[in-house]
């Protein structure tokens, strides 16, 4: 087993490819929806723009313990042209026991973005020579989706960031040291769930539109579309690449 290395800064960008596993989506609104469509179909359609992204900080002090904190742009789209079973109430009348997802929504994803910052932990493991560093990591933040919501009979949608809710993530990885910088490889579990309120606007870029979230989160007042809520659980595959701040350490 090899000294790990010292302490040092990492600032790394990466792509991927995600997984995310069928969710029930859940509409509710007010004396007009409360319908449930079950295990609606998440594509994430990764190297079609925009494409899958991220971005980290890493730093590690003289021992295995380090923080990072980072970002990932996934997408999770709606399989419209599936058929879905559905329970509850929709437009003041009994849901269809089946029907076409695009029979009930025109829009229903988060393709410029099931954004996730997290704040993680992580621990370098033994290393496997001189340039081969494993490592695990544990962590938690927020989701901030592009959410894409309309419904098929509805004149307005809502496309705006949001914040949707908590995610977490668990990490495990390989780091190639050169140098100066590091390649690496990782398995990222995550988990979001979403609850969106469908504010039937049209936003600009993410500040404004968190503001203006909490605005109308601060009035009170229900969305005029109501919210719709899922769980985003994923499996996400990333490869990247690293600037370290100090140089790979010497084999004793």
């Amino acid at each position: 087993t090899l000294t790990p290395p010292g302490a040092e800064w990492m600032f790394a960008g990466y792509s991927g490819v995600p997984y995310t596993y069928p969710s029930d989506v859940t509409v509710t609104k007010t004396g007009r929806h409360d319908f449930t469509a079950k295990d609606v179909g998440w594509d994430g359609k990764p190297f079609i723009n925009p494409i899958y992204y991220g971005a980290r900080i890493v730093r590690f002090g003289e021992g295995r313990f380090g923080g990072m904190l980072d970002f990932t742009h996934s997408k999770t789209i709606a399989r419209l042209k599936e058929d879905a079973a559905f329970t509850g109430t929709l437009n003041g009348a009994p849901a269809p026991a089946r029907a076409t997802l695009s029979e009930i929504f025109r829009r229903l994803e988060a393709s410029h973005g099931h954004n996730m910052l997290t704040l993680n932990g992580l621990l370098r493991l033994a290393s496997i020579g001189p340039r081969f560093q494993p490592y695990v990591g544990l962590g938690a933040g927020v989701s901030l989706p592009h959410a894409e919501v309309q419904m098929a009979n509805a004149d307005k949608r809502t496309y705006e960031y949001q914040v949707a809710g908590a995610v977490g993530q668990a990490l495990i990885g390989l780091e190639i040291r050169t140098a100066r910088v590091s390649y690496f490889f990782e398995y990222k579990f995550t988990f979001a769930p979403y609850r969106m309120p469908l504010s039937e606007q049209d936003g600009s870029w993410l500040p404004l539109d968190l503001w203006r979230q909490f605005q109308n989160w601060m009035s009170g007042a229900e969305p005029p579309g109501g919210y719709a809520a899922t769980q985003l659980t994923s499996h996400q595959g990333i490869f990247g690449l690293a600037i370290r701040s100090a140089p790979v350490a010497a084999a004793p």
